[in-house]
């Protein structure tokens, strides 16, 4: 086990800079996610951590011991790739074996079966130990790549959407498998992914990551609840956040074109004592918006325009003049395509960013 930190670490390809002065400690036994879009850095930082790639500047530490000049093969760290890369003409136990047999490591050959075959019964492929990867499912596949990780016991883990090409009922076991393996491992796990559902349930802290910086690094519950900024807002929650230009008049934000008027709350008109434009951003989750069809007071009139069925719950996708939005809302309540309903803001659970940095007010 180990913890990790990243000191301005910064790597450039050509003009393009993949990861610009980034600052991050990962505890020890803990599962910290790195999460962002396509192309915000994400591999290329595990590949620095791993010694693959090589930064341009700044400092990465294991236990508090510099490690920029350590070869990969020495660093002992078990890098869990998207594409499973097993060898295809070997067994899964002779997939296992590998990592065992290197030439840093000296284990006698009742070490290795007995490491292996602890990592399979870990995993529940102690029953596909004789079959050729070639002919093994996705998620097999993909536990047989963990195990080859687990089986030398590494100081960290570093995992790179290793779940983006498994199907959708695949990915939920398997997230539920790793953090299950995390919590007995007891080792540090750096994770990256795009999927926000996965950052969310699996990790202990989550850092947003877009074009090579942090934007925030806290708690899944802390990002969710009290994003920095726009982008972390829109990336994290699904059904995405509500986001309307508003202009502030009074105790009031005048949504859109004036077409629906909000009250302030005491907090938010705190908040605001101290800032100088009219326009702010207003966002506003789906499900801190409540329908009815029964009129209520401080609500808004409006039409549903398009729904979409979610099982256990239904988005609504509202439509107030020239401003839409989305809402949740319970099945038994049966709203239908057309239909006219009440919406209530929960405004003290609404979120204010400035009108040109995009950074949150309150």
């Amino acid at each position: 086990m180990s913890d990790v930190k990243l000191v301005s670490l910064t790597k450039s390809f050509g003009d393009i800079v993949a990861v610009d002065d980034m600052n991050l400690e990962i505890k020890d036994k803990e599962f910290f996610v790195l999460l962002g879009p396509t192309g915000a850095g994400k591999t290329t930082t595990l590949r620095l951590v791993s010694g693959l790639e090589k930064q341009e500047k700044g400092d990465i530490y294991f236990d508090g011991k510099r490690i920029n000049d350590v070869i990969p093969a020495v660093r002992d760290v078990a890098f869990v790739f998207q594409y499973y890369t097993l060898y295809p003409h070997y067994t899964v136990r002779q997939n296992l074996e590998f990592p065992l047999k290197s030439k840093l490591r000296s284990f006698t050959r009742a070490e290795i079966d007995e490491k292996v075959m602890d990592v399979a019964k870990t995993l529940h492929i102690d029953h596909l130990m004789d079959r050729a990867t070639v002919n093994l499912s996705g998620g097999e596949m993909q536990r047989v790549a963990l195990g080859r990780a687990m089986v030398r016991k590494p100081k960290v883990f570093l995992m790179d959407e290793p779940l983006s090409n498994l199907d959708a009922k695949l990915r939920e076991e398997m997230r539920s498998e790793i953090t299950r393996l995390h919590f007995d491992l007891g080792s540090t796990f750096f994770y990256v992914t795009h999927d926000q559902v996965e950052a969310m349930t699996m990790g202990d802290r989550v850092a947003v990551l877009n074009e090579g910086r942090i934007l925030q690094i806290d708690t899944p519950d802390r990002i969710y609840n009290s994003p920095k900024d726009v982008f972390v807002a829109k990336f994290v929650g699904s059904p995405a956040i509500n986001l309307h230009e508003a202009t502030i008049k009074g105790d009031t934000l005048l949504i859109g074109k004036n077409e629906m008027n909000l009250t302030l709350t005491g907090q938010q008109k705190n908040a605001l004592k101290g800032y100088k434009k009219q326009k702010l951003i207003f966002g506003i989750r789906p499900e801190d918006i409540e329908v009815s069809r029964e009129k209520r007071p401080n609500s808004v009139c409006c039409n549903v325009y398009f729904t979409q069925s979610m099982g256990a719950e239904d988005i609504l996708n509202l439509k107030i003049d020239s401003i839409t939005c989305r809402a949740l809302a319970a099945p038994k309540l049966m709203i239908k395509l057309g239909e006219e309903v009440s919406v209530s803001f929960d405004m003290s659970r609404a979120h204010l960013f400035d009108s040109e940095t995009e950074e949150c007010i309150i």
